[in-house]
């Protein structure tokens, strides 16, 4: 049943053809079982599992979807999947989503997120069924100057690592490609730029909530890198259900609202690691020791924040889930992995929970 007030019309999505890229990662993974829940036609193109578990394959998403393996590096495996699938959605997702994993694989960092999303956008403009296209990047695209300033839509990109310079890439070659053939063939794109996303099914390495949570299960000493590091934390869900009001604005016809789009926590004290540590601590239950290897790693930025006035003005999204929520989401979620639970029907559930809190 439709409820007229949610802002995501389950009508709308009903027998929708989507393609999703990465759709094997962790947010990948939450965005189909999303997609899916709300009886779109999906179809998933991606590499295989980064992890092992990796929710993919707990939530059993590939007898539930069509799934293809191919590498977005691959600009003929693309095409031929999109052409064969005649898309009129995609979600481009895959990438090397990994900060410090591009200071040991630079070249496949920038390959798969720079010429990816070349790939993917070359040939879905050859696809007439094409009609919207959000690409999935990340707030760590923004020329970080650790000011402390919240970052807008508006502000300059770049970056002083290969992970960050190949995500700014990538939001030039989609604004490039919109200008250029896009937006002449009456398609509608957008990129949507998330904060630190945490929830149920991460195993990711050189993450901090999954490695906290890996300690924790295992009754181990919690390392860290920077416990003043401060990042724009939020459920998986909340960009999610940006994402999916954005595309089904777009695709109804409104092209003002192709461009960049920022998606993440609003009105909430940042957040530092050294907090997000104690806190989920405290939601697991018990005591845990952590220390700070601060200096033994690569340079990251210390702070980073966005500021996400256009999404809440303009599309009326706001998030819906504190960080202490979130955290308590991450806890419950796990346990009910080492319970045994259906991990798919758990999913559906808090996609199910979660949109409660809209209506």
């Amino acid at each position: 049943m439709t409820n007229d007030k949610a802002p995501i019309n389950s009508e709308f999505w009903a027998g929708k053809r989507v393609l999703v890229t990465g759709h094997t990662g962790f947010k990948g993974s939450w965005l189909t079982l999303w997609l899916d829940y709300l009886n779109a036609d999906v179809c998933g193109m991606a590499l295989p599992p980064p992890t092992d578990p990796s929710l993919f394959e707990i939530a059993n998403l590939s007898s539930a979807i069509r799934h293809e393996l191919a590498d977005v590096r691959d600009y003929d495996a693309v095409e031929a999947i999109i052409r064969d699938v005649e898309p009129e959605i995609i979600f481009h997702m895959a990438a090397q989503p990994i900060v410090r994993e591009s200071f040991t694989r630079p070249l496949e960092t920038v390959s798969i997120n720079a010429m990816g999303t070349l790939h993917v956008l070359e040939a879905a403009r050859r696809v007439a069924s094409v009609k919207t296209i959000l690409n999935v990047t990340s707030d760590k695209c923004y020329l970080n100057d650790n000011s402390g300033s919240a970052y807008n839509e508006s502000d300059r990109l770049g970056g002083h690592d290969l992970y960050s310079c190949s995500k700014a890439c990538s939001e030039l070659i989609t604004e490039a490609y919109g200008r250029s053939f896009l937006r002449m063939q009456g398609v509608n794109y957008a990129t949507g730029r998330a904060g630190n996303v945490i929830g149920g099914g991460d195993w990711a390495s050189d993450r901090l909530v999954p490695d906290i949570m890996k300690a924790l299960c295992g009754g181990d000493t919690i390392r860290i890198r920077n416990q003043f590091a401060i990042r724009p934390w939020q459920h998986v869900l909340e960009p999610l259900s940006g994402y999916l009001m954005l595309v089904e604005r777009m695709h109804s016809g409104d092209e003002q609202l192709s461009g960049a789009w920022n998606f993440g926590p609003v009105d909430e004290i940042p957040k530092s690691v050294g907090d997000i540590v104690e806190l989920l601590i405290e939601a697991y239950g018990g005591e845990a020791q952590w220390e700070d290897q601060m200096g033994h790693h690569p340079p990251e930025a210390s702070i980073l924040r966005l500021d996400v006035t256009k999404a809440t003005e303009i599309l009326g999204w706001v998030p819906r889930w504190t960080v202490e929520q979130a955290l308590d989401r991450v806890v419950l979620w796990t346990k009910a992995w080492q319970e045994g639970r259906d991990i798919r029907s758990f999913c559906l559930e808090e996609i199910e929970l979660y949109s409660s809190f809209w209506l």
